[in-house]
């Protein structure tokens, strides 16, 4: 049997650091006898040399879409807005199979070239646990610019929204660039700690979340720790109004009641006034913090909502948040994708590939009739 050729696109997504595969991983597939081709970028974390170094081969970026029809593409972020279609089996996160904005248009392509999606959210065992994810990272990405606007507010007054960050090398240069800016607030306006609302305390956005607070010693009674049990009572909630800081950290899949809304923040008095929505389902329906229905970037992390002052309130909905931490997110999602990965040759029998395949075929049949047509390659 022939080896298995994985190509590692370049992300085209703005300031998107991160990478699938690490060198670490490349390494281990080589020698398990797949070819890996890596397309170079200017952005991705890992420099070029250290996938060579890693038996990779390096091919020109943007390549991956005329290679050989069985060569499987490997990515993270959504691919650029294009209406060819997509012949090659992919491995990335799509964001088309919650009834997201555009989800026809990007499911269709897939169909009109006979190719396959593997969307990295849907890579789940036995167990329907996910294999691999970045929900830690998320959620320790999120609470971080949380607190950086917090502070922002308390230094200028919110006047203006927070200026952009860039990316930091690891999480001990992020913690002390938080830590510091936290306290020259606090200074500023002999402030306390704020206290922090998380949604989804359990999960792994969750935990992340409350590991940054806690490193940058937000004390535990400022910290909410909310799951299902605290929410299943339904929205909006007063202790969201009462918090500072809201960060959101569900798995959004189904109709659930808001958790807040403009009209009730106006309806009482409001502590509240930086929301993070780590899941950030901006399009999505069933958004339970429908104001959060635009998306922020890292150049423009906030945006603030109109008619809130005294304190302001902005929110951020940065969907690639991991990217704050590109290496050490990158190092561990790809070190857990890397089992399956290796099981690729077996993949029409695998659990974990032959339930994304089904679900991909599942997908596909909900298009409308005219978009369903599925060209088998050769």
């Amino acid at each position: 049997m022939a080896p298995i050729t994985l190509h590692l696109r370049s992300e085209t997504k703005p300031l998107e650091h991160r990478a699938a595969l690490t060198p670490s991983t490349v390494q281990q597939l080589v020698k398990k006898g797949f070819k890996i081709n890596v397309e170079r970028s200017p952005i991705r974390i890992f420099d070029d040399e250290e996938y060579e170094k890693a038996g990779a081969s390096l091919v020109p970026e943007g390549s991956w879409p005329d290679v050989p029809q069985d060569h499987i593409i490997v990515g993270l972020k959504e691919l650029p807005e294009e209406n060819f279609p997509l012949k090659h089996t992919h491995v990335q996160f799509a964001h088309c199979y919650k009834g997201q904005g555009g989800w026809e248009e990007v499911l269709s392509r897939f169909a009109a070239g006979g190719g396959t999606l593997y969307d990295m959210e849907f890579l789940e065992d036995e167990n329907k646990r996910r294999i691999a994810a970045f929900g830690y990272h998320a959620g320790y990405a999120g609470a971080a610019l949380a607190i950086l606007d917090w502070a922002w507010q308390l230094k200028t007054g919110g006047e203006q929204p927070m200026p952009g960050r860039h990316h930091f090398q690891n999480q001990d240069e992020l913690i002390k660039v938080v830590e510091t800016e936290l306290q020259k607030g606090l200074e500023k306006t002999g402030n306390e700690p704020p206290q922090v609302l998380v949604i989804g305390a359990l999960g792994r956005c969750g935990k992340g979340a409350l590991d940054l607070c806690r490193r940058v010693k937000i004390p535990e009674s400022k910290l909410l720790k909310w799951d299902l049990p605290e929410t299943k009572k339904g929205g909006p909630f007063a202790e969201i109004r009462e918090s500072d800081i809201f960060v959101n950290c569900i798995y959004l899949d189904q109709e659930i009641p808001k958790f807040v809304t403009e009209d009730f923040l106006r309806e009482g008095e409001r502590r509240l006034s930086v929301v993070c929505d780590v899941s950030c389902d901006t399009t999505n329906k069933n958004n339970p913090i429908p104001f959060c229905n635009k998306p922020t970037y890292f150049n423009k992390p906030t945006i603030s909502l109109p008619g809130f002052s005294n304190p302001p309130l902005s929110y951020i909905t940065i969907d690639h948040l991991p990217s704050l931490l590109p290496r050490e997110a990158s190092e561990a999602f790809s070190a857990a994708l890397l089992p399956s990965l290796l099981e690729l040759p077996n993949r029409s029998t695998y659990p974990v590939w032959q339930k994304a395949e089904n679900l991909f075929q599942e997908k596909v049949r909900t298009l409308p009739k005219e978009l369903q047509q599925r060209v088998k390659g050769p």
